[in-house]
This record gives structure tokens, C-alpha cells and sequence, in this order.
């Protein structure tokens, strides 16, 4: 067994890496934070399977028992959706208190790439990540993120940021830190929900080719600094995101209005949005329609298992509808990601072909390779 101040790297992910094989690092926020059990386990198990039925290895990322774990297999990606919330959200700044106290933690964006950097995994998948708040230039409150994209090589490729928060901002500050940021297949980065933020970027990407060069440049330059790819919303599924989205818009003036801060902002956003939305009626078609999307075949029966499981929670569960319908939405989104995501390290990892040099994977000298 690994120590408990080591990695332990499953051995699919630590063969794909020795043999250049295309790895993509996901977090367990998701599966810990994002649904209930058994969905989000049932979200898991589907969104590794979409990985490996396009040819990459998935590499979840948790820490176990104060184990940094690179790689879950099923009995851990269960344990994980059994525990929910009582393992902790695991930021950068939280890992040592975690792994010291032998505790249990879902990583977040920070910390997942930081994992993934240090074994070699140069593209990581996701929903949304973080960014500056509202009023953060007087709150400071600014996602770590945003921080570990300034200092860890790592691409992570989104639906951009959450749009509860201030974007211009957001890449603004991404800019201060050197993030290089790309959209793909437009110049209009998106708003997570919807396809537009209103915000321009000079980096577009129109091929996973361009992708790779991207990625494959940043590393050899050798600059320390991650990339942030926004791809935007699929346009099935805008409808739903706008309705989404107009309601954040009216929820937040409602909170600064009534002075709404703190921990208190979300529950109360939450609420609200319910409301707006005209509670589980158009929740629930919201879910409906945003399994209809054809994103592609791979992908279309994760949809429609997940809208089934989706829906059956919204008949039994009135009160959080929204947030559930919020949260699977998320999960499409990050079943999107992955079908890009994978073209890309495919790619990358056969570069050398045209480049004609080719990617080192590093390791630190504490990881512990444990086979079953």
C-alpha cells in the first residue's frame, strides 16, 4: 500500500502515461457536491465510459483516506458517491490539512490540476470553473481557480465560467496571472449556460488540432502556466441555458438589492431561481430537453439513462428542483467536454509525428504505483 504522504496512481492511468496514451484528468466535486446518490455514481461510471469509448484513460482524482488517488476504480467511485458532502470540497490550500488528518476529499478545479501536473496529465475536463465574484473588487473573493491557472501547465477545457459570476473580470484577472484563454469555434466566450458572455477573445480554436498545438506550444515554451479552453454550450440546448440564466440575472439583482451576502447568497439564489422558473413543471422540462441533444452517438445513451434518473428525482422531490435540473445540466456539459477533450490528447500525445519531438511525462519521486 502507498503511504499515506504519497500518490497513488491506478495502473490503467500509470500504463496509458509510460506509454504516451491519451489521459484525461476529471474532478469528484462533481460526484461528491454536484447530485445524489445513486446518480451521481451512475453519472460517473457513464462519463469514464465516454472517455474510454473514444480512446483516452479517464483519471478521476480524490483523496482517499489521505491518499491522493490519480485514477478511481469502481469500489472508490462508489465510496465516494456514498460519502457526498462528508468528504470535503478540496481546494489547493485544503490538501495538506486532508492528507494529514487521513480525512476523505473531493478535489476541485485547483486541486485536480495541481494532482494532475504533478504525474504528467496535461489536459483536465470539466463543467465551470470558478472566478471573481460579484463585487470582488471589494469582497477579494476570487476563486483559487483562477490562481492555479497562473501556476500549474495544465489545459482545462470547460464550458467557461460559472456565470453567477463576473466574467470581464474574471479574464481580466486571467490575463494578470498569463492564461493563455481560447474559445472553440468562435472569438464570443461563453457564459457557461448560454453561448455568449458578451466577451471577446483574441484565441480561437477551430479543430482539435489547433487544440493540440496550443497545448503542445505552452508546454515546450515551458511558461508554467495552464490554458483555459471554453467551448461553448451545445445551441440544442441554449434555450433551457437562457431560461436558466435570465432567472440567475433577476435572482442576483434581488440579492443585492435585499443585501443578500456571504454563505447566505447561494441557498438564497437557489430559492429564487425555483421560483422564477415556475418550480418543477419547467424544471422538469427544462431536463427533459436537455437530454434530447445530439451530441453524438457516443454520448446518447449516457442521455437518455441520465434523463430517466433525472426525471424519477423530480417526481419525488419538490423542494431543490432547480438546482438538481442546475446540476445535470452541468453534467451534459461536462459529457460535452470530454468528446472534445479526448481529440485533443489523442493528438497530443502523437504530435511528435509532425513536430517531430515529442512529450516528456514527469513524475514526482513519492508516487507509489500500487497494482491490484
Amino acid at each position: 500500500m502507498a503511504g499515506r504522504d504519497h500518490l497513488k496512481i491506478a495502473p490503467d492511468v500509470h500504463r496509458a502515461l509510460l506509454r504516451g496514451d491519451a489521459v484525461v484528468a476529471l474532478e469528484s466535486t462533481i460526484i461528491s457536491h454536484g447530485m445524489p446518490y445513486p446518480e451521481n455514481l451512475q453519472t460517473a461510471r457513464e462519463v469514464e465510459a465516454i472517455v474510454r469509448d473514444n480512446g483516452a484513460i479517464p483519471a478521476t482524482i480524490a483523496i482517499l483516506d489521505g491518499v491522493p488517488c490519480i485514477g478511481l476504480d469502481d469500489e472508490q467511485l462508489e465510496r465516494l458517491a456514498k460519502l457526498g458532502k462528508k468528504a470535503q470540497k478540496t481546494a489547493r490550500r485544503d490538501i495538506p490539512h486532508i492528507v494529514a488528518a487521513h480525512g476523505n476529499g473531493a478535489t476541485t478545479v485547483s486541486a485536480t490540476m495541481f494532482f494532475a501536473s504533478k504525474v504528467g496529465i496535461h489536459v483536465f475536463v470539466t463543467g465551470g470553473i470558478g472566478g471573481v465574484h460579484r463585487h470582488g473588487e471589494q469582497t477579494m473573493d476570487i476563486s483559487s481557480d483562477l490562481t492555479e491557472l497562473g501556476r500549474t501547465p495544465v489545459a482545462v477545457v470547460s464550458a467557461g465560467v460559472k456565470s453567477i459570476l463576473d466574467i470581464p473580470r474574471t479574464l481580466e484577472f486571467l490575463e494578470t496571472q498569463g492564461v493563455t484563454v481560447a474559445a472553440y469555434k468562435t472569438h464570443e466566450f461563453p457564459a457557461f449556460f448560454t453561448e455568449s458572455s458578451g466577451c471577446k477573445i483574441p484565441c480561437r480554436l477551430d479543430s482539435p488540432e489547433d487544440g493540440a498545438r496550443l497545448i503542445h506550444a505552452n508546454l515546450n515554451l515551458g511558461l508554467g502556466s495552464g490554458i483555459l479552453i471554453a467551448v461553448p454550450i451545445p445551441k440544442d440546448h441554449s434555450a433551457s441555458g437562457y431560461t436558466i440564466e435570465s432567472a440567475i440575472q433577476k435572482a442576483l439583482e434581488e440579492a443585492n438589492h435585499k443585501n443578500v451576502i456571504g454563505n447566505a447568497v447561494t441557498p438564497f439564489l437557489l430559492a429564487r431561481v425555483n421560483e422564477l422558473t415556475g418550480g418543477a413543471s419547467l424544471a422538469a422540462s427544462i431536463l427533459a430537453c436537455k437530454f434530447y441533444v445530439q451530441v453524438s452517438e457516443q454520448c446518447s445513451r449516457w442521455c437518455k439513462d441520465c434523463c430517466c434518473a433525472c426525471q424519477s428525482q423530480t417526481r419525488v422531490c419538490e423542494i431543490g428542483i432547480v438546482e438538481q435540473g442546475i446540476c445535470s445540466l452541468s453534467a451534459v456539459l461536462t459529457a460535452f467536454m470530454v468528446l472534445i477533450v479526448q481529440e485533443f490528447t489523442v493528438y497530443i500525445f502523437h504530435f511528435h509525428t509532425y513536430c517531430g519531438s515529442s512529450l516528456q511525462t514527469y513524475f514526482i519521486s513519492d508516487v507509489k504505483i500500487v497494482e491490484k
